[in-house]
């Protein structure tokens, strides 16, 4: 049997690798940032930019405001450090998809 067609990624499976990667970790951890930070080597700030940064994807993907609000709010969060640019360029890349 043979089927084709389009099936839609779900919205999780659409996030960058790295993204993906780090979601794991988090759930793992029990959803402590503390213990994410220590399993990633990396500081509470920055995990805690990087779960941003996923929420921020993820309500691009769902629709949640317009894709113009969530370009402004990424762009925001990089020009205040919350984000390095490689991290704002993969979110920006999702919303145009």
């Amino acid at each position: 049997m043979k089927m084709e067609g389009e099936v839609p990624l779900p919205n999780l499976a659409r996030l960058a690798p790295e993204q993906r990667e780090f979601i794991e970790v988090f759930i793992v951890c029990g959803g402590s940032l503390k213990d994410a930070g220590h399993v990633l080597g990396i500081s509470y700030p920055t995990v805690r930019a990087r779960l941003d940064a996923v929420i921020t994807a993820l309500k691009g993907l769902r629709g949640a405001g317009t894709t113009e609000e969530t370009r402004l709010a990424v762009l925001e969060r990089l020009e205040r450090g919350e984000i390095s640019a490689k991290e704002a360029a993969t979110e920006l890349r999702l919303l145009n998809r």
